[in-house]
């Protein structure tokens, strides 16, 4: 994708309902990221931590909050700012580069950590995404990748249509510029609506030596529900209810390891 200097009407849209957030507010959010983490790699202040797409760049500016350190990606000068704005209020800066991971010169065998969390689906060539992801991590480094899963009956992508990720890619973008207007096609459409199994198949491609998917890393005290601990329970123990439960979850979630 490119990088527009003027900011599209989605953008516009994202920034009027979050421009006054709140860190405190975000803490859990950074915990359930790092959680997983930990369990396959040691966080330090020495641990180099890349998020690609830092959004209104919470996770970067708690990181450095405790004095972990973390560069961010985002494709959006006019996020940058509002990341700017909230570290002002907090005394900190963010290090948050403008760029698009398609062209961006990552550097090689450096980061210790990338987080992907609802980004790979707003980047059009994600399969070079991917790619450049993992020859940035050094060996044993952890990718963090949270996307679309196409056939949830729900979407945070589009919440307003019921099976909205079920959709032909042509189907969807036609309604979205209905409905929010062309410039969604600058920023803010999901290309791609994914599956754990397609998405497993390009981690395996690209090298990562061990990929496990949100049943794989899921840990039962910290499910919320009954109902879901059940399920869990049941997919990490036979194999067609896991087949189900990743078929239909909300999102597609995976820690690989390089």
């Amino acid at each position: 994708m490119k990088i527009y200097q003027q900011a599209p009407a989605d953008v516009t849209r994202y920034i009027d309902l979050h421009r006054d957030i709140a860190l405190e507010d975000e803490v859990q959010h950074f915990e359930n990221y790092l959680r997983p983490i930990r369990r396959f790699k040691e966080i330090t202040p020495d641990t180099e931590i890349l998020e690609i797409g830092t959004g209104t760049g919470w996770f970067p500016l708690l990181c450095k909050l405790r004095g972990l350190k973390c560069k961010g990606l985002e494709i959006s000068s006019h996020l940058i700012e509002i990341a700017k704005q909230t570290g002002r209020r907090y005394g900190i800066e963010p290090d948050i580069e403008l760029g698009n991971l398609e062209d961006y010169g990552l550097p090689d065998d450096f980061y210790d950590v990338v987080i992907a969390s609802s980004v790979f689906e707003h980047v059009e060539d994600w399969r070079t995404g991917v790619h450049k992801v993992y020859r940035t991590l050094k060996a044993g480094g952890v990718l963090y990748f949270e996307s679309t899963n196409k056939f949830s009956f729900t979407s945070g992508e589009y919440s307003g249509i019921p099976l909205y990720g079920w959709m032909p890619n042509a189907w969807r973008y036609a309604i979205r510029k209905k409905v929010q207007g062309e410039d969604i096609m600058k920023l803010g459409i999901d290309f791609h609506q994914f599956t754990h199994a397609c998405l497993r198949s390009e981690f395996k491609r690209a090298g990562f030596t061990r990929i496990l998917d949100r049943v794989d890393v899921a840990e039962n005290e910290h499910i919320t529900t009954g109902f879901r601990r059940r399920v869990v329970r049941l997919a990490k123990r036979f194999g067609p209810a896991r087949a189900l439960a990743l078929t239909f979850a909300e999102a597609t979630r995976f820690i690989c390891i390089k």
